[in-house]
């Protein structure tokens, strides 16, 4: 399979150190797709886990050095930290490895677009004022996606290749979820939409998404937990929702959504 190529990249919520991570889909995605550009949107290393129990298996190790060597390559890193991995917002323009760290960071497309990258935790009043309820509400997620996992090997087991999460699932059966999601959008782009921005990026609820809202692009990187998406910038401007899927005999490329913001 060729590599694809865009001017920009943006991933988020990676959760290296849990092990909900999906680091062998992420690999096959950093192994075929180059970029220009490179954001890491937070939630990349999952401190939260890491207190709780230490995990960090091999192919974790290997998506740090995927990163490292795309650095050394001339691909321009920027990493802006989330809330599971906030430790790392007390070294705010600091250079690791040819990886710059920033909380947030303006991005122009080539068309001439401005849009704030972001993790988004900022937006979210639970997570920025009641952490002990965000650290349950983690819990609770993340029992979802362990009992995900054994579904994942018992659907490949019995040769079943379509993707299905559970904790997807629920997220949009639950009414409850539904408004929050609803909630965080209206957040950002309320706090946002005056300050002369074309959009925002972000990530934080794994949930990904393009959309407009009032006239302000909306959009979601989505996670490498659940969905295994990313946010993707064409030579011409273009942004693009991937998602990426692996499975044992092939890799699926599904492009999902397409928005052209000159629209």
């Amino acid at each position: 399979m060729d590599n694809n190529t865009y001017r920009t990249i943006w991933i988020s919520d990676l959760h290296l150190g849990s092990t909900q991570c999906q680091a062998d889909v992420l690999l096959d995605f950093l192994k075929h797709n180059d970029s220009k550009k490179l954001y890491l949107v937070g939630d990349i290393i999952d401190f939260w886990a890491l207190s709780k129990k230490t995990y960090w298996p091999r192919d974790h190790n290997t998506v740090i050095q995927k990163v490292l060597r795309k650095a050394r390559h001339d691909t321009q890193i920027i990493y802006i930290p989330g809330n599971h991995d906030e430790n790392v917002r007390d070294y705010n323009n600091y250079i690791f490895g040819d990886i710059v760290v920033k909380n947030s960071d303006m991005h122009t497309t080539s068309d001439g677009k401005q849009f704030l990258v972001v993790h988004g935790d900022e937006y979210d009043t639970i997570a920025k004022y009641h952490k002990w309820i965000a650290k349950l509400g983690s819990d609770g997620y993340d029992f979802l996606l362990e009992i995900n996992r054994f579904l994942r090997i018992i659907r490949r087991w019995f040769g079943i290749q379509s993707h299905f999460s559970l904790a997807a699932f629920v997220k949009f059966k639950v009414k409850n979820l539904v408004q929050f999601i609803s909630d965080y959008e209206d957040s950002i782009v309320s706090t946002l939409r005056d300050q002369g921005l074309d959009g925002v990026i972000c990530g934080h609820i794994h949930h990904a998404e393009i959309k407009e809202i009032d006239g302000f692009l909306y959009i979601n990187t989505g996670d490498f937990v659940e969905s295994c998406t990313a946010i993707v910038e064409h030579f011409n401007g273009t942004l693009e929702l991937i998602k990426w899927h692996k499975t044992e005999s092939a890799i699926a490329h599904n492009k999902t959504l397409e928005v052209n913001i000159h629209r």
